[in-house]
């Protein structure tokens, strides 16, 4: 007697642990692992500011390796590389759009790598986002606290260096095919043509033919003579049917 397999019992195909985008535990321990590296950057990011704040006077820098690292206050109301220093406002809506998309993606993740990534640039964004919304001259228009300055390089903070360093590994993801839901796009290709059905056999000269499968010429070499019953004696059928005398 066969026993029966229940059709409630899921297939490694129907966990739902298993399918990219799904909602089993895997994503939830993805969205915690970004939420634990957007913490603690971001947490970084805060105690450096309030202690250069509390530390360091403008037009003071603190030498660290020579002229080519330093540690000098500088206040930024822009962007990076001092652009857009007029459109705070605008800055500051850009950045809470920016953690707004994280979230909603970081919901659906199952990629350690995307994870951290997205990480590193919500962490970011957040702690510049603080800054333009508590710090002075006032909410929406609060100026970014730079301190670290690396020779050319314009002076940034722990913020600036998580996007950057986010942003460099979601873009490095991206282009080896690497997607947030865990999968590799050269994979997807891979198994999508590999599920593709194969051609139908072609019959063969020696393959068996089943009956109603008889070909033209098959019926032609299997007809009956016509017969010449009741023809007169001395009479025959030629191939075209037509009689012809003995």
């Amino acid at each position: 007697m066969m026993v029966g397999v229940s059709e409630d019992r899921p297939t490694p195909e129907q966990d739902p642990d298993d399918r990219p985008g799904g909602t089993g535990a895997q994503p939830r321990q993805r969205l915690r692992l970004l939420l634990a590296v957007a913490g603690t950057l971001f947490a970084l990011d805060l105690v450096t500011k309030i202690i250069v704040v509390a530390r360091i006077r403008p037009g003071e820098p603190v030498s660290i390796i020579g002229d080519f690292v330093e540690l000098v206050l500088v206040r930024n109301p822009g962007a990076a590389f001092s652009m857009a220093t007029g459109m705070t406002w605008l800055l500051t809506l850009i950045a809470t759009a920016v953690v707004i998309g994280v979230l909603r993606i970081g919901r659906t993740l199952r990629s350690t790598l995307w994870a951290i990534g997205l990480g590193g640039v919500l962490g970011g964004a957040l702690g510049n986002l603080m800054d333009r919304l508590f710090r002075a001259p006032g909410p929406l228009q609060g100026h970014v606290v730079d301190f670290v300055s690396v020779g050319w390089w314009p002076v940034f903070n722990v913020a600036d260096s998580s996007i950057v360093c986010g942003a460099i590994l979601l873009v490095t993801l991206t282009v080896f095919g690497f997607e947030p839901d865990g999968t590799r796009y050269k994979d997807k290709a891979t198994s999508t043509t590999d599920s593709a059905p194969a051609p139908a056999d072609e019959p063969g000269p020696g393959r068996d033919r089943s009956a109603g499968d008889a070909t033209p010429e098959d019926s032609a070499a299997g007809a009956a003579p016509e017969s010449t019953a009741g023809k007169g004696p001395g009479t025959s059928a030629t191939a075209d049917g037509k009689e012809t005398a003995a």
